[in-house]
């Protein structure tokens, strides 16, 4: 009799456990028909950033067009503060993430949990290393960091002396517009001192005023997005000298120094337009309908010529 008992208690544990392996409720497909019902999370990596703030407009403008509501939380940079945000998106009962991260390797741990409970994510402008995303919506940041380097040999010839700016380490942005770059000029420019300032201005600045001590004969530098590129702007006018600075994004700041003749060009991606399009794909994967495992948004080269 007690060797009954037990197995009938192991046996209800484990039916148990198999339960608490489903999803809940509010998770599963097809429980929400409207869409004024579905419930997006949006988890940022900065809102210090022109960048990402029309990013986010992007996907709040887009939501409230379709009627779905939206949750935004911002990461201030720090990955341990995004993780710890994605997981109260969690408990609130969203319906789908998406995730700009701040370190692509960081994030994984966070995709993973969402993936357990059924909750589908995307990326924007930035991937996950880890975990199932079903798409990601980015402009091409190894053509970006290509048509960088295209434009400065263009502009200065071969074998000029240059600097390169990078934006957080771990970000895959970072890898990619730094890949990009040096697949023209490891071959055609000599880039003497790269380091990176974190997609920051002011560590731009203070990452360009040690670059410019230790190499006065620079001519030109590329920065991994526009932030960046205006500090490092300020610490070249703050020296007297005349340094080519281009950096990536496009934001209002970058394009009206292009326009002042401060700045000689950015990469110009379109933020709004990756965050329209992020949640268009939330509303297709939450519809059943298969989508791409990347989703590209055009990039332009913007320069004062």
């Amino acid at each position: 009799m007690k060797k009954t008992l037990v197995i009938l208690v192991a046996l209800s544990l484990m039916l148990l456990s198999a339960c608490s392996l489903d999803p809940p409720e509010w998770a599963k497909p097809g429980k929400k028909k409207n869409l004024k019902d579905i419930k997006i999370g949006l988890s940022v990596s900065t809102l210090n950033n022109p960048f990402f703030v029309s990013l986010k407009d992007g996907v709040v403008k887009e939501a409230k067009a379709l009627g779905m509501q939206v949750k935004v939380v911002d990461a201030q940079n720090d990955s341990a503060k995004q993780i710890n945000d994605v997981e109260d998106l969690m408990q609130q009962n969203v319906d789908v993430l998406l995730i700009n991260p701040t370190d692509s390797s960081a994030i994984s741990s966070a995709v993973q949990s969402a993936n357990n409970i059924g909750i589908p994510v995307i990326t924007l402008d930035r991937s996950a290393e880890k975990g199932d995303v079903k798409t990601l919506v980015a402009s091409d940041n190894i053509k970006g960091g290509e048509m960088a380097g295209d434009y400065l040999v263009k502009k200065l010839g071969k074998n000029a002396e240059v600097a390169e700016l990078q934006g957080v380490p771990g970000a895959s942005a970072t890898r990619e517009r730094g890949k990009g770059f040096h697949n023209v000029a490891d071959k055609q420019l000599n880039i003497t001192a790269s380091q990176a300032a974190d997609f920051d201005r002011t560590k731009g600045l203070n990452v360009m005023e040690n670059i410019l001590q230790a190499k006065p004969n620079i001519k030109a530098v590329f920065a991994h997005n526009d932030e960046m590129a205006l500090g490092a702007i300020q610490a070249i006018n703050s020296s007297g000298k005349d340094i080519m600075v281009i950096g990536f994004d496009g934001n209002d700041d970058a394009l009206n120094a292009i326009k002042a003749g401060k700045m000689e060009a950015t990469i110009a991606q379109q933020p709004e337009l990756i965050g329209s399009l992020a949640v268009k794909a939330g509303k297709d994967v939450l519809s059943g309908k298969k989508i791409e495992k990347k989703i590209p948004v055009p990039l332009r080269l913007v320069a004062k010529d």
